[in-house]
């Protein structure tokens, strides 16, 4: 084999690589005496050359046994770590982004769950470019791509990390955002240490497409979780309306119909979480000297009204209908309508004076939250299989109980606080109930009376919690004579 020109060997770089040109044409680099040869054999140089001979290899800033980065490992703690980073936030974004970007509501919310998802892409993207940048670095962007994967990290951990400092709940996801958080900041460090702009083309670009982007989730992010769950309201119609009442000459009972209608006439679809609708009948005695206003606040009577009539005295409500409307756990969507009619019976010769039917209904936005499927399912207290849920009857009285969990619509609040659940209680003999709290119901002690648990509930998580989801309530009522439904029967 005839003479070649030298094989020159240049300095190592910060790294330990040293770059390797025949003719002035860059053929390779190698980090040690052995990928040297590597490189010069399949440029077809003999294995056993001798690389100390001067004719054939020139050798810059230090001879054969100059190698700084011979093993390496420094270089490869610094790359598993960068990948061990990327991987973490990589998966927060899309764990976080996912859920928003196919289940939100509206929009806006949609679009940060489609940015954090993009952001996850880069960060994707990014993990070739650590190997890349901390080996040969033969692609020109690889520091760039890097160095946004870590900004990212940065400005996300850091939102989450104040998110989280509102509420201060003991969660155990706060490790990961505080151990992202500081593993951006070492990154960081590094990539300056590096001086990764010198590689960037563009710089000025660069940075003004991350201000961009950074200034578009903010701005998404505060139109969904701030302004629009309180700029947009809520409207429904809602009927209860007693019918033309039948009966015969040989029945000693008169039916009367009654009509439920609900409407959902805003531009918020919501959840019913719990509904009922009761129909009382009111006795009262006759009042001659006009003193029934005076009952008004409890006085010649068990409770104080939020009415009062003078020539009525004594009024007691009986409770002769009660059941549940639409069902906890049903939608009503944006200009969805809702009907029911019922039956009620009462006696030809009752003494009710008057007949009042009332809807109610809880409702919870789902601009604000969405609830579990498991919530349709209802659980009775007073049946010993039904475990967990049951509570002695004597001591509980029966309810209906239906409980799941609630999400908040964005998934940024969901991942820096508590699991929150929705319990619900019916019974047609009291008011229903309902909570929203950090309580898991299902792992309460089986000797824990359930309502017991829930009435000592802190007041201001529940009402917190009832604002936040946007839980409210609306209902009717509307109130018939009895002489005049016992007339439009004889009729």
């Amino acid at each position: 084999m005839g003479i070649r020109a030298w094989v020159v060997v240049e300095p190592p770089d910060r790294r330990g690589l040293r770059r390797i040109t025949i003719h002035g044409k860059v053929v390779g680099s190698a980090w040690s005496l052995r990928e040297l040869r590597k490189v010069l054999g399949r440029l077809g140089y003999p294995e056993d050359m001798d690389l100390d001979d001067r004719s054939r290899v020139y050798w810059r800033g230090g001879d054969s046994s100059v190698w700084p980065d011979d093993r390496g490992w420094r270089r490869r703690v610094v790359i598993a770590l960068m990948l061990a980073g990327l991987l973490g936030s990589m998966a927060l974004h899309v764990g976080i982004g996912w859920a928003d970007a196919i289940g939100a509501l509206t929009f806006a919310q949609r679009l940060v769950g489609v940015l954090f998802l993009l952001a996850g892409a880069v960060q994707g993207a990014a993990l070739p470019a650590v190997v890349d940048y901390w080996g040969r670095r033969q692609v020109r962007l690889s520091g760039a791509l890097v160095l946004l994967g870590v900004l990212m990290t940065l400005a996300t951990t850091t939102l989450l990390l104040f998110l989280w400092l509102r509420e201060r709940e003991l969660i155990a996801a706060v490790l990961l955002f505080l151990a992202l958080w500081c593993w951006s900041l070492w990154a960081l460090r590094n990539l300056i240490r590096e001086k990764v702009w010198r590689g960037i083309p563009h710089p000025r670009k660069f940075a003004a497409g991350v201000t961009v982007t950074a200034l578009m989730t903010a701005i998404s992010l505060g139109y969904s979780s701030i302004y629009k769950p309180i700029a947009a309201p809520y409207h429904f119609i809602l009927k209860a309306e007693f019918g033309i009442p039948w009966t015969d000459a040989d029945s000693p009972y008169v039916h009367v119909p009654l009509k439920l209608y609900a409407k959902n006439d805003g531009g918020i679809p919501v959840y019913i979480v719990v509904d009922d609708y009761t129909v009382w009948g009111h006795v009262s005695e006759f009042s001659a000297s006009g003193e029934g206003m005076k009952e008004w606040n409890g006085e010649g009577s068990d409770s104080g009204s939020s009415q009062a009539e003078a020539f009525k005295s004594k009024e007691v409500l009986e409770n002769i209908a009660s059941g549940q409307f639409q069902g906890p756990g049903s939608t009503l969507d944006s200009g969805e309508e809702f009907s029911m009619e019922k039956v009620v019976t009462i006696p030809k010769g009752t003494r009710y004076e008057t007949l009042d039917a009332v809807l109610q209904f809880a409702i919870l936005r789902q601009d604000r939250g969405k609830l579990d499927d498991k919530f349709y399912s209802s659980k009775r207290s007073w049946v010993q299989s039904e475990g967990r849920y049951y509570c002695q009857p004597d001591v509980c009285g029966k309810h209906v109980i239906y409980h799941g969990r609630v999400r908040y619509n964005n998934n940024l609040i969901n991942v820096t606080r508590k699991p929150r659940y929705v319990a619900t209680f019916w019974s047609p003999e009291e008011e229903p109930q309902v909570f929203i709290s950090s309580f898991n119901f299902k792992k309460k002690k089986t000797s824990e009376p359930i309502y017991g648990i829930y009435e000592a509930l802190d007041e201001n998580e529940v009402e917190k919690e009832a604002d936040r989801y946007g839980l409210s309530w609306v209902s009717v009522n509307s109130e018939v004579s009895v002489k005049g439904l016992l007339k439009q029967a004889q009729h």
